[in-house]
């Protein structure tokens, strides 16, 4: 019965019905462009998507797409995507221009008029615009019919224009300069509002994008300023989170690359890896709490207690020669003057002797003074318990520690005081680092202030676990890490990278004023026997090794 109605249908309503098809298919075509456009988050892809489809729907042989850069105080027409099916050999470069109604896409973005050219060569007479015949020349193209569209967003705003060429009869036909005039026709009005349709939803998911991209510049801007606003706090760790992000995030990709093996499982998406390198740059934000006084503590002994240890000592030597000089003038006034029989005016060689004897002493408290001087200033070096002199003279050391710590002076009040308080001596005596046990903890604590400082940010849904991966950089696999010794299950694998990448950089770095900048090899060796000792990730470290991971920051082995 169906195809008796077929036949029973004349040309025209079979024509009719044909079209109706074709619209239909076409409406269907526009509902999928849609979803794809919806759905693209590059700029780049999304802009050569929607050229694409506008000349697939329109059996365009070529076209362009253009837009607004609004940046400067002169608004410019920005060349941002070209497709040309019979010169697929051609490469177009982005490039930027003045808008001016000269050209065909000038001419649309500044008025906002469609443009519907049967044959761009042969314009009507007066029209402000012209076609360029650079690129046809150059190629041996014929540019005929044209459709030029603006994009407008959805406040009527002009962001960008496409432009059409060359409608075919026959999707496939290659065109030349030859046949150019036969095998192309113009747009139809259907098309044009079917294109113009079209370029409104692409202006909306283009300035979707560009928010969208606005958005991750701007948080990408407010996390270099945080890092920025540490690294004013503590310049000795100048470029550490910059580092320690570029280690983390090759090492997640090299696991993400793992097909085989224990991390055969683990992958890392693009919005994944974006959240570890959040978490890593911002991992030591908290120091922002931290007292600056301790951040910058570049010894044991902060600069102003070793500039009063110095003027303490000098106090001191100055005490010493007043009471030697007061001795020598006591002795003098108290012992009867004998002149030498061969010169009277010289003292009696026993009296030149006892004074001689007084100038010795003093001399050998002076010089005891200033070993003391020596031995305090080798002491308040981070290191110094580890230098060879320590290693090898570690008792004797101690034992002159122990004296200075019970040495006396008289102060300007006439009382005596200790020469090194029990507070400074405490200091002096840190057996490794420049922290004291109370600095330490202030230290630590920036890692709770971070997952505080964190966990306030509205972070979205791809990038909610910043915060605890970035405040479990100092927990290790055996639980005696803090703040809160985590064991192996509870510390996620992002943070375990990020552990192994802080470590690395704390070692090797040569911005330390407290420890000596260690080779490639020497920490490696670290991190494993770390490892071995269940505190790191060992499959990780070992991929940290094997890889070369180190070699982002430009390290060799």
């Amino acid at each position: 019965m169906i195809l008796l109605d077929d036949k029973l249908s004349s040309p025209p309503q079979q024509e009719q019905m044909l079209e109706v098809g074709k619209r239909v298919e076409l409406i269907e075509q526009l509902l999928a462009i849609g979803t794809a456009l919806s759905s693209s988050q590059d700029l780049g892809e999304l802009l050569n998507l929607i050229l694409t489809k506008s000349r697939e729907i329109t059996y365009s042989d070529a076209g362009s797409l253009y837009l607004i850069d609004q940046k400067d105080c002169i608004p410019k027409l920005v060349f941002k995507v070209a497709q040309n099916d019979s010169l697929s050999q051609a490469t177009f470069k982005e490039f930027a221009m003045p808008i001016t109604q000269n050209s065909l896409a000038g001419y649309v973005a500044l008025t906002g008029k469609n443009l519907n050219l049967p044959d761009a060569y042969h314009l009507p007479k007066n029209v402000p615009y012209q076609i360029d015949k650079t690129f046809d020349e150059s190629f041996g193209y014929r540019t005929r019919s044209v459709l030029v569209l603006p994009m407008q967003d959805q406040n009527g705003e002009i962001i960008g224009v496409i432009q059409l060429i060359n409608r075919k009869i026959k999707r496939d036909t290659v065109i030349t300069s030859e046949n150019a005039i036969t095998v192309t026709q113009p747009y139809s009005n259907w098309e044009e509002r079917i294109v113009k349709s079209l370029a409104s939803q692409a202006a909306i998911s283009i300035e979707r994008n560009q928010l969208q991209e606005s958005i991750q510049n701007l948080f990408e801007g407010f996390v270099k300023a945080s890092v920025h606003l540490i690294e004013l706090r503590d310049p000795t760790t100048f470029g550490h989170s910059e580092r320690v992000a570029e280690l983390t995030v090759r090492l997640s990709e090299e696991v993400t690359s793992i097909t085989k093996g224990k991390f055969k499982s683990i992958y890392f998406n693009e919005s994944q890896i974006q959240e570890i390198r959040y978490a890593a740059l911002l991992h030591d934000f908290g120091k922002v709490c931290v007292p600056e006084r301790i951040l910058q503590k570049r010894k044991k002994l902060y600069p102003e207690q070793l500039e009063v240890l110095r003027h303490r000592f000098a106090l001191a030597q100055r005490t010493l020669e007043l009471e030697c000089a007061e001795t020598k003038f006591n002795q003098l006034l108290n012992s009867p003057f004998h002149r030498h029989e061969s010169n009277n005016n010289q003292l009696s060689c026993t009296h030149c002797e006892e004074l001689a004897k007084i100038d010795t002493e003093l001399q050998l408290k002076i010089t005891k003074l200033n070993h003391y001087w020596k031995l305090l200033l080798e002491t308040n070096e981070p290191e110094a318990i580890a230098t060879k002199r320590f290693q090898e003279l570690s008792e004797e050391a101690l034992i002159e520690l122990t004296e200075l710590s019970e040495y006396k002076y008289r102060d300007i009040d006439g009382q005596l005081k200790p020469l090194v308080s029990l507070e400074e001596m405490e200091q002096l005596l840190i057996p490794r680092g420049n922290l004291t046990p109370e600095e330490r903890k202030a230290i630590q604590a920036h890692v709770t202030h971070t997952y505080k400082f964190l966990e306030q940010i509205p972070w979205t849904k791809n990038l909610q676990q910043v915060p605890l991966i970035a405040a479990g950089h100092h927990e290790t696999l055996d639980g005696s890490g803090y703040p809160h010794g985590l064991a192996i299950g509870e510390i996620p694998l992002q943070t375990q990278i990020l552990t192994i990448a802080d470590i690395y950089d704390a070692l090797t770095a040569s911005d330390r004023p407290y420890k000596r900048k260690l080779p490639v090899e020497t920490t490696l060796q670290i991190l494993k026997q770390e490892a071995n000792k269940g505190k790191l990730n060992i499959g990780l470290v070992e991929l940290f090794h094997q890889r070369q991971v180190f070699q982002v920051l430009g390290h060799t082995l």
